[in-house]
């Protein structure tokens, strides 16, 4: 058994899906190299840096996934790829300056080498290729993408406002998340499906199974936040406790409201610009039992997207939809 190259290459004992998944994504790194070249040299080298940087390519390669249940080969499938890797990667430059984050990817982030206003007019650039590309998918993949976008500016604005007063912050945190990171990647599955011609019920499939998957996918990223170490995730650690970002292992430590949290909480509620408080807090955060509670999350979501997939027919592309689930749990813990 094979596994593709990169964080999330999947296992696979079949030369033909193999081949065909090889083959697809490095047509669609062609095709992302070429999307943000400019006239401008200095818009080319903005945008050319997070798609130099690498990344997992999560979302492309869901896309050619889902496509194995019609016809990979479509000419859709390809730039439909593209479009969700450049929509994601404005999300980054977007997220990147509201987080005040340095590091993306084991690099600077755009707004820590130029400023926030170049990241952000680079975020929209790619918005724009992304949209350019898409005009040629067809008035459905257009309102699709729209209403994606929808969905990603409101799950960000509802994070920005918090939860109602009465709201479970659990509940609120998860909903959030399937706006701005589930919706994204369910419409990578659906892009994948849709433009291959796959049947209307393996189209339903594959978004359900997306938006599911992508919220353990972005559980999993919270877990790993304060788990990880820079060199292995490319991102500073703590970057989400740092800047007061309520993810799922400081929403568990709110609900268990133990009085042995005092310390941690006292922390959180602080400001962790001093790197010693936000080391101990850090390590405080890794040892509490809240991590345990929010893994549970991502096997559960994960376990959900899984069983999500039981109506598709058995096979490759299904033993790789399946092997993804497994990646996502094992990367958080």
């Amino acid at each position: 058994m094979s596994k593709l190259a990169g964080p999330f290459g999947v296992a696979t004992a079949d030369p033909v899906l193999e081949a065909d998944l090889r083959s697809g994504m490095e047509a669609v790194e062609a095709a992302l190299h070429d999307a943000v070249k400019s006239e401008y040299p200095f818009v080319a080298e903005t945008s050319r840096h997070l798609v130099r940087a690498g990344g997992k390519r999560f979302r492309p390669l869901l896309v050619l996934l889902a496509a194995q249940f019609g016809d990979v080969r479509a000419p859709g499938v390809v730039p439909a790829a593209v479009v969700v890797e450049l929509t994601h990667l404005a999300t980054l430059y977007h997220d990147d300056v509201m987080d005040e984050a340095a590091l993306r990817r084991g690099a600077a982030s755009a707004n820590a080498r130029w400023d926030n206003n170049v990241a952000i007019l680079t975020g929209d650039f790619l918005f724009a290729r992304a949209s350019d590309i898409l005009a040629d998918l067809g008035p459905e993949a257009v309102r699709l993408q729209a209403r994606t976008f929808e969905r990603l500016v409101t799950g960000q604005i509802r994070e920005t406002v918090g939860p109602d007063p009465g709201d479970d912050p659990v509940e609120h945190y998860l909903s959030v998340v399937a706006d701005k990171t589930g919706s994204l990647i369910a419409t990578s599955g659906r892009f994948g499906a849709l433009l291959s011609g796959a049947s209307p019920s393996v189209v339903d499939v594959m978004t359900l199974f997306g938006e599911r998957i992508g919220v353990a996918f972005q559980l999993s990223d919270d877990l790993l936040d304060v788990s990880s170490e820079a060199a292995a995730s490319g991102k500073t650690p703590g970057t989400d406790l740092r800047e007061g970002v309520p993810t799922l292992p400081v929403l568990h430590v709110r609900r268990r409201a133990d009085p042995a949290d005092a310390r941690l909480l006292e922390l959180i509620d602080s400001d962790l610009d001093d790197d010693s408080l936000h080391e101990e807090a850090l390590e405080l955060l890794r040892r509490n039992p809240a991590m345990d509670a929010a893994r549970e999350d991502v096997r559960r979501w994960a376990d959900d997207a899984r069983r999500v997939l039981q109506p598709l027919p058995a096979g490759a592309a299904r033993a790789a939809l399946e092997s993804l689930c497994d990646v996502v749990v094992t990367r958080g813990v």
